[in-house]
This record gives C-alpha cells, sequence and structure tokens, in this order.
C-alpha cells in the first residue's frame, strides 16, 4: 500500500510540474521525490557512461521530468538530455521524429541557457560572480552550436550566429573545438557572398585572441588550443589572400622561413608571396628575403653560365665576336670545333672562324684554309667558296699592279661559279657578284700588249697564288 501511495503522489508531482517547464525550473533538494529524483539521476548517468542508451534516456526523462535543474548546482538534465536526444537523432530515418529531437535538442540547450540567466542553477564555482554565469552561457551555446554544424546540419547563417553568442559569452572559456566549424562556415559563406571581409575579419580576431590567451595561460589545456587554432586556420585558406593583409601573413611566411633558410625554392616562393599580400617593398621581412634571394639568384646563374660557356664554347665565342673581342671569339671556335662531332655544327664553327679570320683580322691566308676545312667537313657546300672568292675581290686593289689585280677578280668569280656549281642555294647571291665584278676582268688591249690571249693560263701574284684562265671584259 505504501508503494502504490508513492507511486500516485509521484505522477501527481510530474503532472503538476511538467506544464511548467519552461516557466520555472524545478530542483529535487528538500522535496518529497529527492529520493526517486536522484536515484534516476544517479542510474542515468551509470547508464550512460556505459553506453547503455535505453537505460539512460528512460531514467534521464525521469530525473528530468522530476527535476530540470537537478540539485540546482549543475546541468547536467539538460545537457545529457541534448545529448541522448542527439543520439536519436543519428539513429533515426523517419524525418518526422527527426525534426521532433531537433527541436527537443534546442530546446534543452535554450532551458540550460535561461537556467544560467535565472540563477535557477547555481554552480558552487560561480558563487555571485557574474561573468561565471555568462562564461556557463557561452559554454552551453558553443556545445549547441557543435551539435548544430555536425550533426544537425542547420543552415551556416543560423550556426555562426549561435557561435556569435558563445563567442561574446564564453570570451576566453571559449572550447577550441570551435575553431574549425567557425573558420569552414565563414569560407563557405565568404565564397558564397553569404559574409563579408569585415564580419570574417571580426570572427577571427575574437578567436584569435582567445587561441593566444589559451596558449599563453592555459597550462592544462594550451597545446589543445594551439593545435586547434594552427589546424583551424588551414580552413581559410582558400579565402586568405582576399581577407588579409600583409600583417597577417608575415608571421607565416616568417616561420616557414626560418624552419628552412636554406630552402631556396621556398624563398623564392615566400619573396613572390610578401609581393602579391602587398607587402611594401621596404618591408624589412621582404628586404631581407629579397635580397638573399638576390644574392643566391646572382651567384647560381654565374656558375650556370660559366657551365653553361664551357660546354657550349661557340656561345661564348659569338658573345666574344659582339663584344669586339675577335681574337678571343676565334680561341673559343678552335674549342667548339675541337669539341663537336656533328659535321654540319662543325663545318659552321670553321665558317665563323674564317669570316673572322678574313673580315676582322685581316688574315687572308689563314681565313682560305679555315674556309677550304668547312668546305671539306661539309661536301657540295657553296658558302665557303663564296667567302673565298669575296677574299680575293676585296685584297685585289693591294695586289699589285692593274694586270695582277684584274686576275685577281678572275679567281674570285671563278670561285663564285664554283659555289654555285655545288650548291644551288648560294646561285643567286654568286650570280650577283659575278656580274658586279665583270666590269673589273683585264682589258683586252692590255692582255695584247702582255702578248696574252683569251684562255691562257696565268698566274695571280699577291698572297692568291691562284692559277687562272685568262678573259676579258
Amino acid at each position: 500500500m505504501n508503494s502504490i501511495n508513492k507511486f500516485i503522489r509521484l505522477l501527481a508531482v510530474i503532472l503538476l510540474i511538467t506544464p511548467s517547464i519552461n516557466a520555472q525550473f524545478h530542483t529535487w533538494v528538500g522535496s518529497e521525490f529527492e529520493e526517486d529524483a536522484t536515484d534516476a539521476h544517479s542510474i542515468y548517468r551509470q547508464a550512460l557512461k556505459a553506453g547503455d542508451w535505453e537505460v539512460a534516456f528512460a531514467n534521464w526523462q525521469k530525473a528530468y521530468d522530476f527535476a530540470p535543474a537537478a540539485d540546482g548546482k549543475r546541468d547536467y538534465h539538460f545537457i545529457d538530455g541534448a545529448k541522448l536526444y542527439l543520439h536519436k537523432f543519428k539513429n533515426e530515418t523517419d524525418p518526422a521524429k527527426k525534426k521532433e529531437y531537433t527541436a527537443m535538442i534546442n530546446r534543452l540547450y535554450d532551458e540550460a541557457v535561461k537556467a544560467y540567466e535565472t540563477r535557477a542553477i547555481k554552480p558552487t564555482s560561480c558563487g555571485n560572480d557574474a561573468a561565471c554565469f555568462e562564461r556557463k552561457v557561452g559554454y552551453v551555446l558553443s556545445r549547441k552550436a557543435f551539435d548544430m554544424f555536425y550533426t544537425l546540419n542547420v543552415p551556416y547563417s543560423e550556426n555562426l550566429k549561435v557561435y556569435q553568442m558563445a563567442i561574446e559569452k564564453a570570451g576566453n572559456d571559449l572550447e577550441y573545438t570551435a575553431f574549425d566549424p567557425i573558420f569552414t562556415m565563414l569560407t563557405f559563406q565568404f565564397q558564397n557572398s553569404q559574409v563579408t571581409k569585415d564580419e570574417v575579419l571580426s570572427f577571427y580576431e575574437s578567436l584569435e585572441n582567445i587561441a593566444q590567451y589559451n596558449i599563453g595561460n592555459n597550462e592544462r589545456l594550451g597545446a589543445y588550443y594551439d593545435q586547434a587554432w594552427k589546424a583551424a586556420r588551414v580552413k581559410l585558406a582558400p579565402i586568405e589572400p582576399d581577407i588579409f593583409d600583409c600583417e597577417y601573413f608575415k608571421p607565416i611566411y616568417k616561420e616557414m622561413y626560418e624552419d628552412n633558410p636554406e630552402d631556396m625554392d621556398q624563398l623564392r616562393n615566400l619573396v613572390g608571396l610578401l609581393k602579391k599580400r602587398g607587402c611594401s617593398e621596404n618591408d624589412p621581412l621582404l628586404v631581407k628575403l629579397e635580397t638573399k634571394w638576390i644574392a643566391y639568384a646572382e651567384k647560381v646563374n654565374a656558375e650556370r653560365q660559366a657551365e653553361f660557356e664551357a660546354n657550349n664554347p661557340s656561345f661564348l665565342a659569338k658573345k666574344l665576336y659582339d663584344d669586339g673581342d675577335f681574337k678571343g671569339a676565334v680561341e673559343k671556335y678552335d674549342d667548339a670545333i675541337s669539341q663537336e662531332v656533328d659535321k654540319e655544327k662543325k663545318a659552321s664553327y670553321l665558317f665563323s672562324k674564317a669570316s673572322i679570320q678574313f673580315r676582322k683580322l685581316n688574315q687572308y691566308t689563314t681565313a682560305r684554309a679555315t674556309a677550304y676545312e668547312a668546305a671539306k667537313t661539309k661536301p657540295n657546300w657553296g658558302r665557303p667558296y663564296m667567302l673565298i672568292g669575296d677574299m680575293y675581290a676585296y685584297s685585289a686593289r693591294s695586289c699589285g699592279d692593274t694586270w695582277t689585280q684584274r686576275l685577281a677578280i678572275i679567281a674570285a668569280i671563278d670561285k663564285y661559279n664554283y659555289a654555285k656549281s655545288v650548291d644551288s642555294n648560294v646561285a643567286q647571291e654568286a650570280n650577283e657578284r659575278v656580274g658586279k665584278y665583270r666590269s673589273s676582268l683585264p682589258e683586252l688591249g692590255e692582255g695584247h700588249m702582255r702578248g696574252v690571249k683569251e684562255g691562257d693560263k696565268e698566274k695571280v701574284g699577291c698572297w692568291i697564288g691562284e692559277t687562272v684562265f685568262v678573259r676579258f671584259q
């Protein structure tokens, strides 16, 4: 009979308090159902720890119905209730039920906030410290926002509003688990024009202050804040260039440099990134890194240039030629000729060498020998013979008397004609040369005076030394 009366009394109490839960948060302290409430509380807490969700939920419901505020010093019935309904939500497939569970989760978190705000719950640690109650509210809001992001799939705009309130209330006590979801949502929202740059910066500055405070002052959890902060910042990478200025990136790039100061590829990239981020050309970090990079680049370029020139003497020969060092150019062409196995390239180097000896150094005999070597290296190439013809024509005026000079022109024309006979590519140029010098052939009268007829052989004097068949103008 006593047990029946006890049950009837318990039921009456439940019916009495249930409609007014939102208005008043009862505790079990001093109530006639205190023993039943504390029993249910103990059973559900142990079951929750053991993962026995059905027993936990059934007894939590009793404990919550008896006393939403428990003993008035803890928020377990609200926070644990939200946890139990989250479990139901995750395992439910019926959309209507999931919606119902979502509403209950939000209600329980909101009741926890209200309980702290009205002092229905007064943790011993808070005493009469109003700021402590604010931090407790921030803690609850942070947990609510966390579940909104990871489980309930609430729109980001609503989720961020709850996180914003959590930051305002919790301050430096905001849990480090908030960093990642906030930055993930901000990045998405900014990319979709749902938040502004200033809004992102506002969140960032608040969270940075919280992170740095805990890294420096939270002996127990400082390392977790540090790790979470670094990981969360990575989520901002896609929008960093659009949000932050040089001062934001400098510490990041400075640390990257100091971690491996001899990584020159990274050094070059960091210089480019500092400029890209809008750093002034006089910024100390940029000046330091760029100065080091320039010095390194100049050294490497000089070494590479020296190596290239050592392996490509023809390149250096051309460079020396352009600089007016013709003897040096010939020496480098000699190096190129001695190293070259490709006959066409070797013939080209010989031709260039012969041209310098003739046109720049006036070494006619040597130039002719080099030109013949080029022609031998590349058969049926008319260019060397054209060059020899030019040598003869150019030097004709310095080859003795008028008769000898005109014989030199015959020798030149013979070379032009031979050039086009072996190489049609020079035919037009050869014909032009022949036409140009035809008026400089020996005169018939002078031939008669010397007893020389058309077709007679005559040796050309001077350095030329060729034997030619005489023909007249």
